[in-house]
């Protein structure tokens, strides 16, 4: 198993570029993972790597991108059943 920070995030979040933006943060934090849509309008991220780098994605997730209004960011640690090392949009 892969310790890996799994995030959903709520708000205005689909629409607006949130998880084209979330794979190019993840990218230059060389971030491996995946995000994609929830039903409700919520967006999922998974994200694997060093841990102040995914620090700093859950500070970046709680802004989001410029058209984005992010109103609740759920997070915690479990284990993952595959590693990534890029990260994708599914």
């Amino acid at each position: 198993m892969i310790r890996s920070y799994h995030c959903v995030v709520t708000g205005k979040v689909q629409g607006v570029f949130f998880r084209a933006w979330v794979s190019d943060q993840a990218a230059a934090l060389k971030l491996g993972g995946w995000t994609r849509n929830l039903d409700e309008g919520k967006v999922e991220v998974l994200m694997q790597g060093d841990e102040t780098n995914i620090a700093e994605m859950r500070t970046r997730l709680l802004v989001g991108p410029p058209l984005s209004q992010v109103k609740d960011l759920k997070c915690e640690w479990i284990d993952y059943d595959t590693e990534h090392k890029a990260f994708e949009i599914r």
